[in-house]
């Protein structure tokens, strides 16, 4: 018998000093403990889960130890958990396979139930912006990675963590998610000309979005600096849930 539910969630970035950390993180942590492998099919992490993520061929980031047991937990459950790089955790490589996580390219489509879901982090997607898409491909580069590979693991680390601390302040970035006018509507909507598509899900704008795109809905996750939040789909319809608090 299929199990119903499917969850999304994104940009919980574990790691990143901004609110507390430590509540984040077992905000998360109650989440994941939430999911009822009896019930769920797939768990879909869309990104930016990890602030800085860099894997060197013998050693990963220390921290988050609990959430990535908790996630070995579920795929021992039999709960298929799959992962979207984001633009923070880009260079995730092959450590969470050795977890049973599957590492998918955005964008992805799948069919779920009677509906077919497009899903990614939902960065670099779109006209424009053409800076940042440079900057994605650049850092995507083998060569790239490898000249970062060759600077000690203290220093690198410090360098990343302490750029996006200090690109963010103290408090989370508020962004107007602007409607049809949004980069990410206009993909969205041109998808569709080839690919029918029910629902798109991604993160990435630390706001949360739902609206009808075409025939479809476009659904874009919030933050957890914010409040802890995810996305639900039962076999039929997807719904928000939110904890208030962390």
């Amino acid at each position: 018998m299929a199990k119903p539910l499917t969850y999304f969630v994104s940009d919980i970035h574990l790691g990143l000093q901004v609110g507390d950390p430590a509540a984040r993180e077992k905000a998360f942590l109650l989440f994941l403990r939430s999911i009822s492998p009896a019930q769920t099919d797939a768990l879909y992490l869309l990104g930016d889960v990890f602030d800085f993520w860099y894997e060197y061929r013998d050693l990963v980031p220390k921290g988050s130890t609990r959430v990535l047991a908790a996630l070995a937990d579920l795929v021992d459950e039999g709960v298929k958990v799959f992962f979207f790089r984001g633009n923070h955790d880009l260079w995730v490589k092959d450590y969470f396979g050795t977890l049973g996580i599957q590492v998918l390219e955005q964008p992805y489509t799948v069919r779920i139930g009677r509906q077919t879901f497009c899903l990614g982090h939902g960065d670099a997607l779109g006209p424009g912006d053409h800076k940042y898409k440079f900057f994605k491909w650049l850092f995507s580069r083998r060569w790239a990675q490898t000249l970062y590979t060759s600077l000690h693991p203290w220093l690198a680390f410090r360098i990343a963590t302490g750029w996006s601390s200090k690109s963010r302040g103290e408090k989370p970035i508020a962004y107007t998610f602007k409607g049809e006018d949004e980069r990410l509507y206009k993909y969205s909507l041109d998808f569709q000309k080839h690919s029918p598509v029910d629902h798109f899900i991604f993160g990435h704008y630390h706001c949360r979005v739902d609206m009808p795109v075409g025939n479809a809905r476009l659904h874009v996750l919030g933050d957890w600096m914010t409040s802890p939040n995810w996305l639900v789909f039962d076999a039929a319809t997807c719904s928000l849930e939110e904890r208030t608090t962390i």
